[in-house]
């Protein structure tokens, strides 16, 4: 039996979440979300326990999901998704001279999960690093 509550983490946030729990308080993951965050860990490179802190779940729930999702493989029920190098950040430097006319094309980088980000201007740049640096962090327990 699920329940569903509106969760605040803080006095001060602002929008609230949905979050479903059990009868006994357990927070509940549909299955949708479960394989996308099982893809996400194939293709991180990350050990089980530094992901299942990042996402904000107990490494136990977390390696029961592997295991469960490792014997449905075997049974044939899903197919593994191909694996693909770890995600490496490189310092990319663009010089411009000042006299030449150039296009700003902005960047854009690219987050698992099909995320992105783009940059426009370079002001944006140190709330983009401060965000890929709070995604790198586990999320706060509330």
């Amino acid at each position: 039996m699920t329940s569903t509550t509106l969760s605040d983490c803080s006095p001060d946030s602002s929008p609230s979440s949905l979050i479903k729990t059990d009868k006994l308080g357990r927070l509940r993951t549909s299955p949708e979300r479960r394989e996308m965050l099982l893809d996400e860990f194939e293709q991180s490179g990350m050990s089980g326990p530094q992901f299942a802190a990042m996402i904000g779940v107990k490494y136990q729930t977390f390696y029961g999901w592997r295991q469960r999702r490792t014997q449905r493989r075997q049974s044939g029920a899903i197919a593994k998704v191909p694996a693909q190098p770890p995600l490496r950040l490189v310092e990319a430097v663009v010089a411009v001279k000042s006299d030449e006319p150039h296009e700003n094309t902005g960047l854009t980088v690219y987050l698992p999960g099909a995320a992105r980000m783009e940059l426009s201007d370079a002001g944006q740049v140190p709330l983009a690093a401060t965000l890929l640096k709070s995604l790198q962090s586990p999320l706060p327990s509330c």
